[in-house]
Order: structure tokens, then C-alpha cells, then sequence
């Protein structure tokens, strides 16, 4: 008789959780030292339980390399999940600016207390933060636009730069036989054409 399978949903009974998560946690760990010495990879596990113990493990480099590797790779990422958190935690722009010109008009001045000037200097400085990271962004799409034009621009003057070239060849061969083009039997030369610069 094989073993069945199971459900996959949270186990209602905590003794049996516990006895599941320490069983399944000492497996995932064991894959991992598995995979590590099979590929000669660098594998690091860390879980938290639901009580927010911390359990990690290592194999090939030591955690804090391999934790050094990840933020240099996502170091982008990192910084938008930084930026995301801090916004959460604030009001949007609009309300945050309302909420500083009502708190700082004159009659209300003398009642503000240091904690909240502080916070507020605080959601200022992120909202500030955000807004610059998202000019930024915007600026950066709008140089990769531009360049992609002027390298349009580059490709259509070569094709023209060619052309011209191939048109002064044609008259030049042609001033050395004696005949112009205007008198040439076949087809007649377009005017020059403008390089674009």
C-alpha cells in the first residue's frame, strides 16, 4: 500500500503543524545540502515559522556571501521593495501637502508638537524621495527614446550618404565617357539629395 497524498492547505491542528513544519523544514534543508554537493552550487535556506523563529542554513559559501551576491544582482529590486515599503507607510502627495499647509498656518503653529513636526518632516523627505526616483525612471525612458531615434537617424544618413555615392560614381563615369546625363539613353538622375548631420 503507497503512501497518499496530502491536501495542501494550512493543518488546523498545531501539534501536528509544529511536528509537519519541523519534518518539512529538516527536508528542505537536506535538498538543499543535496543540491549544493550534486551541482557545486552555493544554497542558502532561510525560514521563519509562524511563532517568527529564524532557522537558515548554507552550503558551498557562507550565508553572508551569499547574501552579498543577491544584493549586488538585485540591488534594483531591493531599492523599489525600500521605496514601496516606505510609501505604505504615507500619505499620498496631495493629502500630505494639505495636511502641511493647513498645520503651518499662522494660528495653527504654536499647537504643533515636535513628534509630529518630525513626522512629517519625514513623509515630506519620502514623498520627495519618490517623486525624484520617479523623474528618474522617467527621464531615463525618455534618453533611451531619443537614442533610439538618433540611431534611426545614423542608419537612413548612411543609406542616403551610400546612395549619394553611388549617384557620383554614376556622373563621374559618365563626364569620362563624354556623355552627360541629361543625353544618356535610360533613366535620368535624381536631384541630390540633402546628409542628414
Amino acid at each position: 500500500m503507497g503512501r497518499r497524498k496530502i491536501e495542501i492547505k494550512r493543518i488546523e491542528n498545531k501539534s501536528s503543524r509544529q511536528v509537519t513544519f519541523s519534518k518539512r523544514r529538516n527536508g528542505l534543508i537536506d535538498k538543499a545540502r543535496q543540491l549544493s554537493i550534486l551541482c557545486d552550487s552555493s544554497v542558502a535556506v532561510v525560514v521563519v515559522s509562524a511563532s517568527g523563529k529564524l532557522y537558515n542554513s548554507c552550503s558551498g559559501d557562507d550565508m553572508s556571501k551569499i547574501i552579498e551576491r543577491y544584493e549586488i544582482q538585485h540591488a534594483d529590486e531591493l531599492k523599489a521593495l525600500d521605496l514601496a515599503e516606505k510609501t505604505r507607510n504615507y500619505l499620498p502627495h496631495k493629502e500630505l501637502l494639505e495636511i502641511v499647509q493647513s498645520n503651518l498656518e499662522e494660528t495653527n503653529i504654536n499647537n504643533l508638537s515636535v513628534d509630529f513636526l518630525i513626522s512629517l518632516e519625514e513623509q515630506l523627505e519620502n514623498a520627495l524621495s519618490v517623486s525624484r526616483a520617479r523623474k528618474t525612471e522617467l527621464m531615463m525612458e525618455s534618453l533611451k527614446s531619443l537614442q533610439g531615434e538618433e540611431n534611426l537617424l545614423r542608419e537612413e544618413n548612411q543609406v542616403l550618404a551610400s546612395q549619394m555615392g553611388k549617384k557620383n560614381t554614376f556622373l563621374a563615369t559618365e563626364d569620362e565617357r563624354g556623355i552627360s546625363p541629361e543625353n544618356s539613353s535610360g533613366n535620368q538622375i535624381p536631384e541630390t539629395l540633402p546628409l542628414l548631420k
